[in-house]
């Protein structure tokens, strides 16, 4: 199959109400119609090249898992068929196809909500400055990507673009999101962490950590954002994990490991992506997405 790219949607008469790094948000008839783009960020920088399908990727895998995980919490879908969406946008199926979500509005919380089952990433450097993360102690002497006794709820705030998200106490998420809040979006991050580990691991994933965002609907918190992808998520294979240092992965890290690499400063201009590295990158997320749901694109 071709691969297909879309660097900036452009819905014309449609009101646009963001352009995130990854996301384009638009509003129509009292929802909003999510446009994942094949835009790719790394060190919250967006690069100026794309990863081809990659926006069409992230998609499958969010509904697969906002599927599975429905049993523990509402999300915000409302359909990802652009022949059930407002009228008005039917007319841009071409860009919405396979690559697009109609959801319901709600309240995003002004906190990320991660679980850490594995150390690694911040976690990592974290644990080697202060042998804790986020405020929790963890145990002397454990290696890089070594899997953590019990999975961790570490939230960060939400940076503005271009800003770097900063990695918090639990403590200091009750003073954002008040107490009862901040207590329920833990119970729930962990649960549906560990769901998903479990079930990644039947495909032969390891889900070292992920990062979920949560809304209000009315009064009800419900899941938003995206799912479980290799964009919000460390996915190791787990025929090739060992302990005590950087790990294979489905996700960006590849990227950031090349960036690395090249010593760029982590600070925009991005640099150009050889074609290796971007053809590369889209190998690793469509094998998360054949492994995980058994399709391809």
């Amino acid at each position: 199959m071709k691969a297909d790219v879309l660097i900036r949607s452009d819905l014309g008469d449609i009101q646009l109400v963001k352009r995130g790094k990854v996301r384009d948000v638009y509003e129509v008839e009292g929802k909003l119609l999510i446009v994942a783009s094949d835009r790719m960020s790394a060190f919250d920088v967006v690069m100026d090249d794309p990863i081809p399908d990659k926006g069409r990727i992230l998609t499958a895998i969010s509904l697969f898992w906002f599927k599975k995980l429905s049993s523990v919490i509402e999300n915000h879908l409302i359909s990802s068929d652009p022949a059930e969406y407002p009228e008005k946008c039917r007319k841009y199926a071409s860009q919405l196809e396979g690559r697009s979500m109609l959801v319901h509005k709600a309240r995003p919380l002004p906190v990320e909500c991660i679980v850490r089952g594995y150390l690694s990433g911040s976690g990592w450097q974290e644990y080697l400055q202060t042998g804790a993360v986020c405020g929790i102690s963890l145990p002397k002497d454990l290696r890089e990507s070594d899997k953590l006794p019990t999975p961790i709820f570490t939230p960060s705030t939400k940076a503005e673009d271009g800003m770097h998200d900063e990695n918090i106490t639990f403590d200091q998420a009750s003073e954002i999101l008040g107490e009862k809040t901040a207590k329920e979006v833990r119970r729930i991050s962990l649960r549906i962490y560990e769901l998903g580990r479990d079930l990644a691991a039947e495909k032969g994933i390891i889900v070292a950590d992920t990062k979920f965002e949560f809304g209000m609907k009315e009064d009800r918190l419900i899941l938003i954002d995206e799912a479980l992808t290799p964009d919000s998520s460390r996915f190791w294979p787990m025929s090739d994990y060992r302990p005590g240092g950087a790990q294979k992965s489905f996700d960006k890290q590849f990227l950031r490991d090349y960036l690395i690499g090249i010593n760029w400063p982590k600070r925009p201009p991005p640099p150009r992506l050889p074609a290796d590295v971007i053809n590369k990158t889209r190998e690793k997320y469509l094998d998360a997405l054949t492994r995980l749901t058994g399709k391809g694109l």
